[in-house]
Parts: C-alpha cells; structure tokens; sequence
C-alpha cells in the first residue's frame, strides 16, 4: 500500500490547471476575495474538491493575518438546534462554503446570561475571524456584544433592533418572507377559499414578523383571532392549530409559518375529523425535503434555499474580510442579499 502520508499535497497550480484558471484566480477564491465571476468560482470549488487541496495554514496566516475560523452562533437552546433540520440544512450550507476556503466552523449556542458572557470572552480573545449570526430574538445582547468587540460580523435574518434598518453597516442574507407569504395566501384565496387564518412564528423574531406582514398584505381585514402564534416547533403549530379551531372551527385554510408547524397542524386537522385539503387547505413555509415531501399529505409550501442562505453568509463575510485587509483598494461596499422565494405545490393545498 503506498505511503499516503508521504504522498505530496496538490498545489495551488494544481488547482488552476484542473480549473482551467490562473494561479492569482484560485488564490482570490481561496482566501475568498472579490471580483471572480461565479462561473470561475465553481470550477475552482470543484477543483479543490476533486484534488483534495489544503492551503498552508500557517504560510496563509502570515500574509492575512487571519486564524482561518469563523464562529456561528445561534441563539436557541442547544436541543432545539439539534432537532430542527432548518438549522442543519443552513449548517450545512455554512460548512461546505466554509470548507471551500479552508476555514474552520467553531459552533457556539446561547440560551441564558452565562452563555453570553461565555461568548462575549471567547469573541474577544481573537480566535475568531468573523461570526456568523442567526435565530436572533427581540432583546438579544448578541448585536452589542458583538458591536462593542468591533468584530466583523454576517446576519442570518433581517436584524430588528432598534436603528438597525438604516445601518448600511450591517450586513445579513435572508429570504423574501413577506413576499413568499403573500404568494401562499394569495394560491389560497385563488382556490376559492374564504375563512383563511395563519399560525406565525415567535413575534419577536423578524421572520415571523414578516410573514405575518405578508398574510395581511392580502387579507388587511382578517379577523385578529385567526392569527395564532406558534413557535417554529411542531408542537406549537399543533397547539396554535387547536386554538384556531376552537375559535374558528369553519374556518377552510391556514398558512403556516414553517414546515414543522405545519406538520403539527395537519396533525391536529387530522384528529378534528377534518380533510385536507378538502376542508382545510393548508400551505407551509421553508419546502425542507425531511418535513414537506413525507408530511401527510404531502406539504404545499413556500420554498427558501436555506442551505444556499448559509453558503451566502459565508462569502458576504470572508469579502468583508478581505476589502478590510485591503483597506483603501476601492473595493464596491458591500451590501445584504435578500433571496427570493417559490411556491410549491403539492397536495395540501
């Protein structure tokens, strides 16, 4: 068996010829630079996957002067994480992105003040390139901390602190929730249906607020109480699902703020005697391929590219990086991506 230690690494003129590009090209991919076409970005990825290139590290740090890692934080309970697929699939995004550029994932979860202050210290001891931030609340220390430690940072979600909307200095990729609600409640109304209500998620979060937004964009004269708030669980959406029928037991559609909740609703529609979609038709949010495809019946939903959500941070992020280590290039600033939304149509609505 050949020696596989003693087997020379690919070189970074390895990677371009495989690519088909230049050496200065694989290098701006690499450290994640500006100003290569997404075309040339691809072949390198490829590339680099099929050779099974590893930069030096350490040559690498002295010329950026960069630790090569990059902390994600998400402010949820670790067991809520760890059973939602919505935070693996964006995980994933982030760790094949990141794995491209030779960066290291550093997973950090905050649910009570210790974590904080935790994180804070570990943020501010330079080991860390950047963070990576998602599933923020109302409320959350998370921004300051981050705002006082000065390190450069990439938003999951559309940020709803207070003066964050006219900050261009913040940067966040998220999806068109208002716009993919409006086009789930508008396929409702067009199936003719007429005591349509909504299970949001947590209030406190801007994607919820969004949604809901959405809904009320098409039904600005909805009853208030069939608005039901859920928590992006499928218990929640169980729990708002009987809550609406108490209230609303005619009502005949319900657009549902995330695929798990949904999974909840149809649940409780199911035990209420209720048909779907022929009495209550139902319409999802997030078309996660572990949750809408085997739902019972198979979910209808608003498509977002999560993982491509978590694959967007990290370039928006390592450019930041770069244009920072190249301060007075000139590079074009930066700005947020807002991904757009679909319909998909299956049997529940």
């Amino acid at each position: 068996m050949p020696d596989q230690i003693s087997t020379p690494r690919p070189t970074l003129e390895a990677v371009a010829e495989r690519a088909g590009v230049s050496r200065a090209t694989v290098s701006r991919v690499v450290n994640g630079g500006n100003g290569v076409r997404e075309v040339l970005v691809e072949k390198v990825r490829r590339a680099v996957e099929e050779l099974g290139y590893v930069p030096n590290q350490a040559a690498r740090s002295l010329v950026t002067r960069r630790t090569g890692a990059v902390a994600v934080i998400v402010a949820e309970p670790e067991a809520r994480v760890f059973a939602d697929p919505f935070f693996a699939e964006q995980l994933l995004g982030i760790s094949r992105e990141l794995a491209v550029h030779d960066s290291q994932l550093v997973l950090l979860l905050v649910e009570g003040t210790a974590d904080y202050d935790r994180v804070g210290r570990y943020l501010s001891g330079g080991h860390v390139d950047g963070a990576l931030v998602f599933s923020l609340h109302a409320e959350d220390p998370l921004p300051g901390i981050i705002r006082r430690i000065g390190l450069p940072t990439v938003f999951g979600g559309r940020p709803g602190w207070p003066g964050a909307d006219g900050d261009r200095g913040i940067l966040y990729v998220d999806s068109d929730n208002r716009g993919g609600a409006r086009e789930a409640v508008r396929h409702l109304v067009s199936l003719g249906r007429e005591r349509i209500a909504t299970i949001t998620g947590p209030l406190d979060q801007t994607a919820s607020v969004d949604r809901l937004d959405g809904y009320r964009d098409v039904l600005p004269a909805a009853d208030p109480r069939l608005v039901a708030v859920g928590d992006f669980s499928a218990g929640g959406g169980a729990r708002a699902m009987s809550e609406l029928l108490d209230y609303a037991p005619d009502l005949d559609a319900v657009f549902v703020a995330s695929d798990l909740m949904a999974t909840g609703a149809l649940r409780v529609l199911r035990d209420h005697g209720r048909r779907v979609p022929e009495d209550v038709a139902v319409v999802g949010f997030d078309d996660m391929a572990s949750v809408a495809e085997p739902a019972d019946p198979p979910l209808t939903t608003v498509r977002q590219e999560i993982e491509e959500m978590g694959r967007l941070m990290v370039r928006l992020l390592l450019r930041g990086l770069v244009q920072r280590s190249e301060e007075g290039s000139g590079g074009r600033p930066l700005s947020s991506v807002v991904t757009p939304t679909r319909l998909v149509r299956r049997a529940t609505a």
